[in-house]
This record gives structure tokens, sequence and C-alpha cells, in this order.
């Protein structure tokens, strides 16, 4: 069975990322007891990692690079802000435990939306933070296998993710 529109999918791989100046370094792995499976054509994986599995079948071994303006977007300095500490008070007082250099951040923008920042610097009066995703800037390269190709079920359609071992579990 080939890699298709609606169908599971699980592989193995090595994950390295580089950026312009730097090696490749390793920033994910996954393997035949621990895979990475998806639901093909649903939007849940970068549209080139789709693109360059479409048509695989189980057994086939993969060797890709996606560049980072395709992966996770270019690195963006706009995307570093310096915001007020007041943002971090709880019960009059700021959040030491949580707010701490290095610290993923969930925050909502002015029209609500999530992000998450990383908290690059505490001040007397702000925290300066980073909004650009972990990989940005960073050409991505994929080495792997794909363990399995399964149709997806109904349920699996309906819900837009995949369900039982590998999956979501309800």
């Amino acid at each position: 069975m080939q890699v298709s529109e609606h169908k599971v999918v699980s592989v193995s791989y090595n994950l390295t990322a580089s950026s312009e100046n730097g090696p490749e370094e390793l920033v994910e792995q996954t393997s035949t007891d621990r895979p990475f499976t998806f639901l093909f054509g649903f939007g849940g994986v970068l549209p080139d990692f789709e693109e360059n599995l479409t048509s695989k079948q189980k057994g086939d071994k993969f060797d890709f690079k996606i560049e980072a303006s395709k992966a996770y977007g270019v690195f963006e300095e706009e995307y570093i802000v310096k915001v007020d500490k007041s943002a971090f008070m709880v019960d009059g007082k700021f959040d030491e435990a949580r707010v701490k250099v290095g610290e993923d951040i969930e925050m909502n923008d002015a029209e609500g939306n999530q992000l998450v920042g990383r908290v690059m610097e505490i001040t007397d009066s702000s925290v300066e933070m980073d909004f650009n995703h972990p990989l940005a800037g960073f050409d991505l390269h994929f080495i792997g296998e794909v363990l399995d190709v399964r149709p997806a079920s109904q349920e699996e359609l309906e819900h837009g993710h995949v369900h039982g071992p590998g999956g979501h579990h309800h």
C-alpha cells in the first residue's frame, strides 16, 4: 500500500537541523518501537514532509531535506519582543516559578491567538521573549524508513487524527 491521502503512516527517522553557518545537529529521533504516526493529507505535518513521502511503501527508505523557508520559516528579528513584567504578575507578584530564562511560555496576542515564546532575558522592567518557532531559520534533514501504511478508519477521518497505537486515544 502506498503513502497517500487518507492513509495512516508510521515512520522512524533521524531529524537533524542546520543553520547557514552551523553543522547539522540531531533534533529528534524516532524508532521502530516509538514511531511517528500521522494521518496523511490532514495538514498535521509540514507539506514538504508529506510530499517527500508520497507514493512510498512499507519498507521504503527516505533521505530528504527541507529548507528553512519551507519548514518553520526564516528567523525573524521582529519576533523578539520585550513584554512588560506586569504581564507576568500573579496575585501582585512576578511569577518567578514559571518565568525563567530558557522556559517556553504560552501567551495570547492582542487578537487572542495563542503563541509560545521562549524567555530570553529578564530585567527589572521587562521580559525579553522570542516568538520564533524553535526551528525557524534551520534547514531540516530527515533520514528514515516507512514502517507501516494502512487505510484510515472512518472515525480517524472524521476526527482528523490517528487513533490507537502511535496516535490519539479517547
